[in-house]
């Protein structure tokens, strides 16, 4: 791959999750990552299952996938990307990457990833093979790990950090305040409140909603 290659290609965030719901805070943080990052569009890459987490109250593909699109109506350069929902299980990053820029050989993907999973990159299946060939942009999460703070000096070639505004929303306190009854207006978009108010999504999950936050 040359270098321009590189500048003239359509630069795509990808930003994958179990969005179990997708939230406000998602879609705030993708529209700053557009610009920190010098981003085309962001594209949500919506996973069947994080090899690190086993969420027993994920809901299904389908629905998960009808809430990404539903949220993203309206947001141009925000794409929904059900690529991974098609693929053999587990999802592995590495995997879908080379699914993408086998179909979309004239776009440059930069994989876009919270400093929590930054922290625990080096287990990510193929790891080293992702950082050869993919920039890597990494933005702020509450929830790090012990380490605290990611020194920006520290990261490799190809890795940055992004200047983005820490979004205090979960897709756990959504599935909680579901569960208990409580109103999530102001934590997603109308659409997906309609969505799962109607479906009753969530509804049954409260002990599961108290675990780990996403």
């Amino acid at each position: 791959m040359n270098q321009e290659t590189i500048t003239t290609a359509r630069q795509i965030g990808f930003f994958g999750g179990s969005f179990n719901p997708i939230h406000n805070g998602h879609i705030a943080l993708a529209r700053s990552l557009l610009e920190a990052a010098g981003l085309d569009e962001v594209w949500f890459v919506v996973s069947p299952q994080n090899p690190f987490k086993q969420n027993s109250d994920l809901l299904d593909d389908a629905a998960r996938m009808a809430m990404v699109t539903a949220a993203l109506e309206g947001e141009p350069r925000l794409k929904p990307c059900g690529v991974e929902l098609t693929m053999p299980r587990p999802s592995y990053t590495w995997h879908t990457l080379c699914r993408l820029r086998s179909e979309h050989p004239g776009l440059q993907f930069t994989l876009l990833i919270g400093g929590d999973n930054w922290e625990r990159f080096d287990r990510w299946y193929h790891s080293a093979d992702i950082l050869a060939t993919c920039r890597i942009v990494v933005y702020p999460r509450r929830a790090q790990g012990c380490g605290g703070p990611i020194d920006a000096g520290s990261l490799p070639a190809g890795v940055t950090m992004a200047d983005t505004p820490l979004i205090d929303i979960s897709s756990t306190e959504v599935r909680r305040r579901v569960a208990e009854g409580l109103p999530i207006d102001t934590l997603v978009p109308p659409a997906v409140a309609a969505m799962i108010s109607k479906q009753g999504w969530y509804a049954a999950n409260a002990d599961a909603c108290r675990g780990n936050r996403s």
